[in-house]
């Protein structure tokens, strides 16, 4: 298996040649690295102005690794090469490397870059990333990975300090500014009295750099500063690493890897809905960090939000006088960590009452709006305390628990909110104080700890009778200040002490049945089932040439291919009989098909747009305008893997693609809309459906660009 690391960008408060100067003292070797023991320079070149300067060099490393292992290896040090590419003019260095030793054996390469900082040119910006494949190492490839592994992170942890510690010496030296590179003076006469473009230095090999052949100075400055053009590190999609330590916290440089990459995909395949960094941090938390883990959850996630429009749940939905009048909870001040500090007196609630009359999702989509709240709280506190502040913590008052809680419609209601919550709010519990417990608390308890899971179980803190009052109890975590009344403290809480609800507003099973319904079919989207030999299509009947159709859709599970197609015969409406050649109904969306297997391509329809593979996890939003007036049929198509054209044997990578596909079913979950072209601006933002965006959760994104073409797609 590949490992892969990317750093965030680090930025040094100092110009580039400061920089530069500081990281030459690195060599050719650096007492704060002990594992670097000597390196040699094999090739070096400089151009004739001074502009450009590389060098090679072939360094010797002593790894720290057990003699046994290096006795097999039959080595004592492993040696690197190391290419070094600056470009004074441009102020860039890139730096390559890659391992000399066991190369056929363990492939290592490394990549790093010092740029300007785009904002303030007397700043500097570095990245890093790197790649480790490990093919075979006589029998120990786990061993040597997990050895490399700890030797790079605990380089990449140095690697700031050993600029600033040269930067602290060539201070004590006296050094403390360095010129930037000009034009040497012959350069500059000949250059005002020759109108003929020649180039300052010859052409090399030089990744990244902006050095072109046929280009003189003043090209090679106007092509580098060109504002269309941003020169490395200038895109704002990338994270600074202050900002990392002031806003999500002390990440390992692991951490910090996994947190961009996943990142980086989301930006590729969720254009314009970006979950803040903040939410995404979370959920690699809740999976120890293991990418493919976190991605699978996140997007699940993501498209459940969309689908149930969860993220305008603050601002669309009116609790119920019912949930205000009798549920016992709410937020109160924060704990001593600066974490929001939300408050429910369940013993207080009359869970049957409420249940009885609001249902089982009105009470889930008010436990998601506390959530929501939660979020929202978090980020604020984070401001206010000037340190991250991820999670809220939770003070439950079991006073007055009893029997009557353990009612079996109220904890299946209390496990399903359980299920919900674990799977789309995760890491944003801090601690859960659990006080007074009674002794009916160990059956409920017994009921509810296999849905929770264990990093949470972890976090929660359990006082039985008056314990809490003691050492190690609430005044460990919360201060006295703001200990609620209730609980003999001296700070008046605002919370409703619920209290059993009246049975005159319960209502009956069919009137909660119809409710819920209603709560949760507030949707623009419709789901559908693909499957293999039967895509799924809609038609939209064009009355106005011109008209733009536009769409926007998930890939649920499995990988489609989508297509647009014209036809100036009616579809034939799919039939009522689920078991019917054209309708088949299924509990994950319903499958449709209109083109008649009669139909011929090119004769009865005709395709208007080039079909568009999307992956399983993509989110898709495009437009189509409209030529003809007639019927245009949207459809998502199961995606085969194409055979080898030269053997009908298949590929290997098809082979391991069919095994991670459980049937050959996929699942998409769509938006059309029809808008006339005099009000549509090229942009998903003109779009109801732009509001299935991730308001609450995203930063302000958009993903708006003008396309020339009858068709725009963006991914």
């Amino acid at each position: 298996m590949v490992q892969k690391y990317q750093s965030p960008v680090r930025v040094y408060k100092h110009p580039f040649e400061l920089i530069m100067a500081a990281y030459e003292r690195r060599f050719p070797t650096c007492p704060l690295i002990p594992m670097f023991v000597a390196s040699d320079t094999v090739n070096e070149f400089k151009s004739e102005d001074g502009a450009i300067h590389v060098i090679e060099r072939r360094c010797k490393l002593d790894i720290d690794a057990p003699r046994l292992l290096k006795k097999i290896a039959g080595v004592d040090y492993v040696y690197f090469v190391q290419k070094n590419s600056l470009n004074r003019q441009d102020r860039t260095l890139h730096i390559e490397a890659y391992n000399e030793t066991f190369s056929n054996r363990v492939i290592i390469n490394e990549h790093c870059c010092y740029t300007v900082h785009p904002d303030n040119e007397d700043w500097t910006c570095f990245e890093q990333s790197a790649s480790l494949d490990i093919k075979s190492f006589f029998g120990f490839e786990s061993t040597v990975e997990k050895i490399a592994m700890k030797q790079y992170t605990s380089n990449i942890k140095k690697g700031k300090e050993i600029i600033e510690y040269y930067l602290k010496q060539m201070e004590e030296d006296g050094i403390t500014f360095v010129p930037r590179w000009t034009p040497p003076v012959m350069y500059k006469l000949e250059n005002s009295t020759s109108h003929i473009a020649r180039p300052v230095s010859p052409a090399i090999n030089i990744p990244d750099t902006a050095t072109k052949e046929g280009l003189n100075n003043k090209e090679v400055l106007n092509t580098s500063s060109s504002p269309s053009e941003p020169t490395a590190g200038t895109p704002d999609d990338k994270l600074d690493a202050d900002y990392i330590k002031r806003y999500l916290g002390d990440l390992t440089p692991l951490q910090e890897s996994c947190l961009i990459r996943l990142r980086q995909w989301l930006q590729e395949t969720h254009k314009g809905k970006i979950p803040k960094d903040e939410h995404i941090l979370r959920f690699l938390r809740a999976r120890d960090f293991n990418i493919d883990k976190a991605r699978e959850i996140l997007c699940q996630s993501l498209t459940w939000r969309k689908q149930h429009q969860v993220d305008y749940i603050l601002d669309t939905w009116n609790p119920p006088q019912v949930l205000q009048d009798y549920y016992a909870g709410g937020w109160h001040h924060h704990d001593k960590d600066g974490r929001p500090l939300y408050v429910l007196r369940l013993g207080q609630m009359d869970t049957k009452g409420l249940v009885r009359a609001l249902g089982e999702e009105a009470l889930l989509r008010y436990v998601l709006s506390i959530n929501e709240e939660g979020l929202r709280r978090c980020e604020e506190n984070t401001k206010v305390f000037g340190r991250p502040i991820s999670s809220w913590t939770c003070l439950v008052d079991l006073e007055g628990l009893n029997m009557r809680h353990l009612w079996r419609p109220g904890v299946k209601a209390l496990l399903r909110i359980i299920e919900v919550v674990e799977a789309n709010y995760p890491e944003t519990l801090g601690r859960l104080l659990i006080l007074r417990a009674p002794r009916v608390f160990p059956v409920l308890w017994t009921l509810v700890s296999p849905f929770i899971d264990d990093n949470t179980r972890k976090k929660f803190l359990i006082y039985a009778g008056n314990d809490y009052q003691g050492p190690g109890g609430l005044l460990d975590y919360i201060d006295k200040e703001i200990i609620p009344d209730f609980l003999s403290g001296e700070c008046m809480c605002d919370v409703p002490e619920g209290g059993l609800v009246p049975k005159s507003l319960y209502r009956t099973a069919e009137e909660l049945e119809n409710e819920d319904l209603k709560l949760w079919t507030e949707t623009i989207y419709q789901s559908a089932s693909v499957f293999k030999g039967a895509p799924h299509e809609i038609f939209i009947q064009i009355v106005d040439a011109s008209s733009v159709i536009t769409w926007d859709f998930d890939v649920c599970k499995g990988d489609i291919v989508f297509n647009i197609y014209h036809s100036k015969r009616v579809p034939q409406p799919p039939k009522k009989d689920s078991l019917g050649t054209h309708s088949i109904t299924s509990p994950g969306g319903n499958n449709v098909q209109l083109i008649d297997k009669v139909w011929q391509l090119g004769r009865d329809y005709s395709m208007v747009e080039s079909p568009l593979i999307c992956k399983e996890g993509e989110s898709v939003q495009g437009s189509h305008v409209t030529r003809w007036p007639g019927f245009y049929i949207l459809q998502w198509k199961f995606h085969s893997m194409p055979a080898c054209a030269t053997t009908s044997l298949p590929r290997v990578d098809d082979v391991l693609a069919s095994l991670q596909v459980s049937s050959h079913k996929c699942k998409v979950m769509y938006y059309t809309e029809v808008i006339g072209s005099e009000d549509f601006r090229g942009s998903m933002t003109s779009l109801e459906s732009s509001h299935s965006g991730f308001s609450q959760l995203s930063a302000a994104t958009t993903s708006s660009s003008q396309s020339h073409s009858s068709s725009m797609i963006s991914r």
